[in-house]
Parts: C-alpha cells; sequence; structure tokens
C-alpha cells in the first residue's frame, strides 16, 4: 500500500502534470497571434488585404520601374490546372495594371477553389493594392470548365525606393467542402 507521504507526492505530481498541460495548451492558442506580432515586427508577414482597394486616379511615377513576379501553386487535393498568364510585369508606381490568370476543372465533379495571395518581401504587401481579384471570392467550376480571370492592381507611388522588385504568390485551395456546409445553411 501507499504510504500517506506517496500518496501526497502523486497528489503533488498529478497537480504539477496538469499545470503544464493547461500552460502547453494556452501557449498552442498564443502561438497564433504571436506569429503575427513576429512576422509584423520581422516585416516578414506577406498578408495583402483581403478587400479591393478603390483606385483614383493619381500621379503615376515614371522615373521608378517595378518588377511585379506571379507564381501560382495550388494546394495537395486541388487538381485544376492554375497559372499566371503573365509570369512578370514591370510597372510605374501608381499606373492601374491588369494581369490574366488561367485555371481550368479536370475533374469530373465541380470544383470551388479560393486563391490565397502572399507578397514577398513582406513589406511590399501594403504597397500591393488589388482593385480587382478572383482571391476576393470563391470560384466554382464545373466538371471540364476553364476560367480566365483578371487581376487588377497598382503599386502605391509611397512604395519604399529600396523595393524595385516583390513577387506575388497565389495558393489555390480545394474549398469545396466547406461551401457545401454554407452552401446548405
Amino acid at each position: 500500500m501507499n504510504s500517506p507521504s506517496s500518496q501526497s507526492k502523486n497528489n503533488k505530481m498529478v497537480v504539477k502534470l496538469l499545470a503544464i498541460v493547461v500552460g502547453m495548451f494556452g501557449f498552442g492558442f498564443a502561438l497564433v497571434p504571436l506569429y503575427d506580432v513576429l512576422c509584423d515586427a520581422l516585416g516578414i508577414n506577406g498578408k495583402t488585404s483581403d478587400v479591393a482597394a478603390v483606385y483614383e486616379s493619381v500621379e503615376i511615377d515614371e522615373s521608378r520601374l517595378i518588377t511585379v513576379d506571379f507564381i501560382t501553386r495550388s494546394n495537395t487535393g486541388m487538381p485544376w490546372e492554375f497559372r499566371a498568364e503573365t509570369r512578370q510585369v514591370k510597372v510605374h508606381p501608381g499606373q492601374l495594371n491588369q494581369v490574366d490568370f488561367y485555371v481550368r476543372n479536370p475533374a469530373k465533379t465541380a470544383i470551388v477553389g479560393q486563391a490565397v495571395p502572399s507578397v514577398s518581401p513582406g513589406p511590399a504587401a501594403i504597397y500591393m493594392n488589388k482593385t480587382e481579384c478572383f482571391c476576393f471570392e470563391q470560384q466554382t467550376l464545373q466538371a471540364g470548365e476553364e476560367l480566365l480571370m483578371p487581376m487588377q492592381f497598382y503599386v502605391d507611388p509611397q512604395l519604399p525606393e529600396d523595393i524595385t522588385y516583390f513577387t506575388v504568390q497565389y495558393t489555390l485551395y480545394n474549398v469545396t467542402a466547406s461551401a457545401d456546409v454554407v452552401a446548405m445553411n
């Protein structure tokens, strides 16, 4: 049998282990906001805005030329063919531009896709303003359907002088399962 002092030691150990588990659980929840703060502080957070910018005619800075590369990828489980029709553009800050993206659904069923953009280097993301983008909404393609999706953007003339090149990457996700749940409600 356990002695009273053994039982007391065991109880203390259980309390300590439970405190560790609760602490680890809390730390797991804190990681997402900590990650966002760290990325913002280091300038590596390439998130773009989820809303359309309103283009107001501004003076185009023709003295500067910014190179913008477009990269596309489909997440695992997304069978769509997805590519930028123009891989690279050279733009003047303040100039309204359009790039088209091609998608094709080779599957035998309809699929709902959602494109998520990111910009690298991260500080350039706040100067990349999309006025129209397929990434603002989910896209549904029927079996075998193909589509050209436009993305209109301008680079804010306040882009720091040291940024002359940046990359915009779109990752395409299959959100059919979650779209079906939303459609049922």
